[in-house]
């Protein structure tokens, strides 16, 4: 039974892991070197939980019983006492390694050692311990109390003692839990990666501007278009998540990054945080009439390449096609699984249309899934 939490990083992925914990009773321990970062975490969780209170979904004892589950501290000596400690710092892996073996002194060798990454290799960090059988990725989202999936990535050193200890550990802080083999992107990073590449793609052939896609995207159900919401995570972060599992697929043309995006991450439109990324912020609403054959003609393009990834996702055992539905509904909001999407519409529809695009471009990046097109050929389905 894991009893007590160790939080590499008061940031806001790591103080909504510490409230995650704390609330479902766990001790917890949140470092950080930074003195002011700690007390910013402490004023943000204060502001939470009393908006909590006053929308009626905890009381005052229960806030004050979260706070007192959580201590704060500068040094990881602190974190000798830790079941489980979670790093959620900078996506750098030299500077995880770094933290990890400073770390690893301090703690038992019972205590498991996790990694929030979202992108990097679960092995590779794993090989920087002594004892990196210890080691497993947890993989929330942003804002972590708020959102319920979280993707738990074994490495191959990893015991499996541990990694199904934290399958159920992870389940009793409430929130749904996917399986995934330790491939880069995992299922979320990996997946979505069509929705913004084909979307770019789409922009740059000329064939509409960014709020026309955006409305394509929001017709068919997403709460976001691509560029709204590129606009909203930093064209930064996104764009070295892209270029990042370009490289680590060998730079497979599926996950190709675009000039248009690096280009804007260079100039320093980063989006809303810059005030500048693909719209200019505060954003003046666009009311556009749009041409009803072109935004299905988009909406369809985009959701084929993505139901083509999530398809090949299960084919090549990176995760089960439940899990790969779960992740996209509940990792990133998409309004239906992928895959029962496809049910949808139709397994030989959708190969049809994905070998259009190849058939017209004659890259690889519009190569069907080799589990897309055998079912479609038997006249198959994801689900009943």
């Amino acid at each position: 039974m894991i009893n007590t939490v160790g939080v590499i990083g008061s940031g806001t992925m790591g103080s909504g892991i510490a409230q995650v914990a704390a609330t479902a009773g766990k001790k917890v321990y949140l470092f950080d070197k930074n003195l002011d970062a700690l007390l910013k975490s402490q004023q943000k969780l204060e502001k939470v939980l009393s908006r909590l209170i006053e929308k009626g979904k905890i009381d005052k004892v229960e806030k004050e019983r979260i706070q007192s589950n959580i201590t704060h501290c500068q040094s990881l000596k602190e974190l000798s006492e830790c079941n489980l400690v979670i790093e959620a710092i900078i996506e750098d892996k030299k500077i995880k390694k770094q933290v990890f073996q400073e770390l690893e002194p301090f703690v038992s060798d019972q205590c498991i050692v996790a990694s929030n990454t979202s992108s990097l290799s679960i092995a590779s960090l794993a090989a920087c311990l002594d004892k990196p059988e210890r080691f497993i990725g947890i993989h929330f989202f942003n804002p972590a109390p708020l959102m319920k999936l979280v993707e738990v990535i074994p490495a191959i050193q990893t015991d499996k003692n541990v990694h199904i200890n934290i399958l159920k550990e992870i389940e009793y802080w409430r929130k749904l839990v996917v399986d995934v083999k330790d491939t880069p992107g995992f299922i979320v990073n990996k997946v979505a990666r069509p929705f913004y590449g084909e979307a770019l793609r789409i922009y740059e052939e000329g064939i509409a501007d960014f709020e026309t896609i955006d409305a394509a995207m929001v017709a068919k159900g997403f709460r976001m278009g691509p560029f709204t919401l590129m606009d909203f995570i930093g064209n930064d972060v996104n764009y070295a998540v892209t270029e990042s599992v370009f490289k680590a697929f060998y730079y497979d043309p599926r996950y190709k990054p675009s000039f248009t995006q690096k280009r804007l991450s260079e100039a320093g439109f980063l989006g809303r945080k810059t005030g500048r990324g693909y719209y200019t912020y505060p954003r003046e609403e666009q009311h556009t009439d749009h041409d009803e054959a072109l935004l299905n003609y988009i909406g369809d393009r985009i959701i084929m390449m993505l139901i083509n990834e999530a398809a090949d996702t299960v084919h090549q055992n990176i995760a089960s096609k439940e899990d790969v539905d779960l992740a996209m509904t509940k990792g990133v909001n998409y309004p239906k699984g992928l895959l029962k999407w496809a049910d949808e519409i139709g397994l030989a529809e959708v190969v049809n249309n994905i070998d259009t695009l190849y058939h017209v471009y004659h890259e690889d990046r519009y190569r069907c899934s080799p589990m897309l097109r055998t079912m479609a050929m038997r006249d198959e389905q994801f689900f009943e």
